[in-house]
Parts: structure tokens; C-alpha cells; sequence
């Protein structure tokens, strides 16, 4: 089993930044190291999609909305991943998921929220 825990969402003006944390608990490090990790996003009304992912192997990829804006990381002595979210917008508002990948099977933080104020 592995239990994700996110933290950092909050209120934030538009063009502010907020850094969310995802801590990946009851897990070995070679479990997390070895799992693709992403950061999903849902606003009211709208299905979850996908804003950065992590592969085990180390590479990334961002959904074009996010590009040039985000920045996912992830530091696997810590089983945590980062999101680096930079000149937010309103747009942006969403209840943010932590995912990750394990052998196939996936585990998904219970989220939180980040609101930009325009």
C-alpha cells in the first residue's frame, strides 16, 4: 500500500506561485522510486486532466495549459514529489491529486485545493 499525502494548496493572487508537496507514506523507497508520479487537477464541474507527470526513469511531461508555467519534480530519498506552480491564474483554481504509478495499480492522494484570485 502506499498513501499519498498532498500539502501546499491555498489562496493566492493571480501571478503568485505555490509549491504543492506530495509525501508518499507507507513506502519503501524502492517502491517509490520505482513508481510514475503525476499531479491531476479537477475543477468544479470539469473532469480531472492531467497537469505533470514523472516517470520512474526521470523524465517529464506537461500538459500545454501548464507549460512553461509548472515545474513537477520529485526527491526519491524523500518519497516526495513537488508541483512548482508559477504565474497562476484564475484558470488554474482546482482541487490538485497526487498519482502514482505502481507496477500497473494506482494510489491517489486525497487532494488539495489551490484557489488564484484574479
Amino acid at each position: 500500500q502506499m498513501q499519498l499525502v498532498e500539502s501546499g494548496g491555498g489562496l493566492v493572487q493571480a501571478g503568485g506561485s505555490l509549491r504543492l508537496s506530495c509525501a508518499a507514506r507507507r513506502s519503501i523507497l524502492s517502491t517509490f522510486s520505482s513508481s510514475d508520479m503525476a499531479w491531476y487537477r479537477q475543477a468544479p464541474g470539469k473532469e480531472r486532466e492531467l497537469v505533470a507527470s514523472s516517470t520512474r526513469d526521470g523524465s517529464t511531461n506537461y500538459a500545454d495549459f501548464v507549460k512553461g508555467r509548472f515545474t513537477i519534480s520529485r526527491d526519491n530519498n524523500k518519497k516526495t514529489t513537488y508541483l512548482q506552480m508559477n504565474s497562476l491564474e484564475p484558470e488554474d483554481t482546482a482541487v490538485y491529486y497526487c498519482n502514482a504509478q505502481y507496477l500497473g495499480r494506482p494510489f491517489w492522494g486525497q487532494g488539495t485545493q489551490v484557489t488564484v484570485s484574479s
